[in-house]
């Protein structure tokens, strides 16, 4: 009876294991639908009486930061773009309008209290996909994609971001008061470099190209980035960042190299064509074992938080949008995310439909991890495969429909702005012109030519 249980086991495995195909882009297609209602069903913020644009959260409220959110748009906007199924886009644009703050530059009162740079970029990213890919433009009295992006920008770019502690680079987190105020990371630097490369191709203003390349250097410089192309995590200022930590997470290499991409594709100049590449070789071979995504800092005792269970998938659609940006690249990429594809579905065979999605990808069978992070990484991953029948990323000047305001959220970055006047004790350091951003945000931006 024993042997013949176990084959009823490792049938009905192998059984479910097919039920997602991505053999065909008609097998993409329909597998990607199914995974964007499984993932839709996490977020509640459409329905009476719930908040729209956020997943449930914060902790102790629910698993996710208010951040996620704005990941989770930005993969919604892919999946229409990828598949042509509008079927969400209502509530996509009701979510990311929702979250815009009164100074429409994502710092939304209830959440800025908590707030770092990473989690208002991350809504400004996807503010700026939806520009870049022609996702429907809202009404006319509302903020525009392109505006938003810019408004994220330009609250970052503003001095009173930077400090002269190490050199320069942004904090993790805006408050002075937070946890995490005495850290510069990767991530949120790797966001403001990501989208000042992805602003100066969409309106052709050098302005933002000259920022991030001085991001990038930033970044070299203080060592968060070595010659291999690891990047780590980030330090402490107090350490003037010596203490670097580390830890390497996969979004870092992923913002990185699609900003790389984008200054590659601007500036046509093969330095960064080579760092495309490195990135993309350091890439393979600290998260890519056997060729499937895998998030070397938790993964293998499960140690990862709520976050870190999201990464795979800015991951894939990041290196699919590469390939568009730096076609060169395709040839590296496409591949990879391919069999890292086929291993994320095998394993998608949990309870209760026999669909679900685990985290862990590499062992092929489903781990019991699931939520929206691990939805949204299979998601991402499959529908990233339809990347080569999708039109590339627009700018103004070949199609862009979205209005842009080059002054959008200047003097708006402070959390001043919102909540009481913090104390002049606790604002030492605080607006001092940094090595990177040398220019006051009129001086640098009043002269720039509207985006659309």
């Amino acid at each position: 009876m024993a042997p013949t249980a176990l084959g009823l086991l490792v049938s009905a495995g192998l059984a479910s294991a097919q039920f997602y195909k991505i053999d065909s882009n008609d097998d993409i297609t329909a597998s990607a639908k199914t995974l964007a209602y499984d993932l839709m069903s996490y977020y509640h913020g459409n329905e009476s009486g719930q908040t729209p644009g956020i997943l449930p959260g914060p902790p102790p409220a629910g698993d996710y930061y208010w951040w996620e959110g704005g990941a989770l748009w930005g993969t919604m906007i892919d999946y229409w773009h990828l598949t042509g199924d509008d079927t969400y886009n209502d509530v996509v644009t009701q979510a990311m309008l929702w979250q815009v703050g009164p100074n429409r530059n994502y710092m939304p009162p209830n959440f800025t209290a908590s707030l770092g740079n990473d989690d208002q970029g991350f809504w400004g990213m996807s503010a700026m996909q939806a520009a870049e890919q022609n996702f429907p433009d809202p009404p006319p009295d509302q903020p525009q994609w392109l505006s938003l992006a810019q408004a994220v920008w330009n609250t970052q770019a503003d001095p009173d971001r930077h400090d002269a502690t190490c050199g320069g680079g942004l904090r993790w987190q805006i408050p002075f008061a937070n946890n995490g105020y005495d850290y510069k990371n990767s991530i949120a630097n790797g966001i403001f470099f990501n989208m000042g490369a992805r602003l100066a191709r969409y309106t052709n203003n050098q302005t933002y190209a000259d920022v991030a390349e001085q991001t990038w250097d930033w970044v070299v410089s203080v060592g968060f980035m070595d010659k291999d192309y690891n990047i780590f995590d980030g330090a402490h200022v107090e350490t003037n960042c010596t203490d670097i930590n580390r830890a390497q997470f996969s979004y870092n290499n992923a913002v990185f190299i699609l900003g790389a991409a984008y200054m590659y594709n601007f500036t046509g100049d093969s330095k960064w064509e080579d760092r495309v590449n490195g990135l993309i070789d350091a890439t393979f071979r600290v998260f890519f074992p056997n060729n499937t995504a895998y998030e070397v800092a938790c993964e293998q005792h499960m140690t990862c938080t709520a976050d870190m269970l999201s990464f795979k998938g800015y991951l894939h659609r990041w290196m699919a949008t590469t390939t568009q940006i730096a076609p060169f690249s395709a040839k590296k990429i496409l591949p990879v995310l391919q069999h890292s594809a086929q291993a994320a579905v095998n394993q998608c065979t949990g309870p209760p439909n026999g669909r679900t999605c685990g985290f862990s990808w590499s062992s092929g069978v489903f781990d019991n991890s699931v939520g929206a992070g691990q939805t949204m990484d299979a998601l991402a991953a499959v529908s990233s495969l339809l990347i080569g029948q999708s039109r590339s990323p627009v700018t103004n000047a070949d199609g862009g429909t979205s209005v842009g305001d080059p002054n959008a959220g200047i003097g708006s970055g402070s959390i001043g702005d919102d909540l009481p006047p913090i104390a002049t004790k606790d604002r030492a350091g605080a607006g001092v012109v940094t090595a990177v951003i040398i220019l006051t945000a009129g001086a640098a931006f009043g002269w720039m030519g509207i985006g659309k």
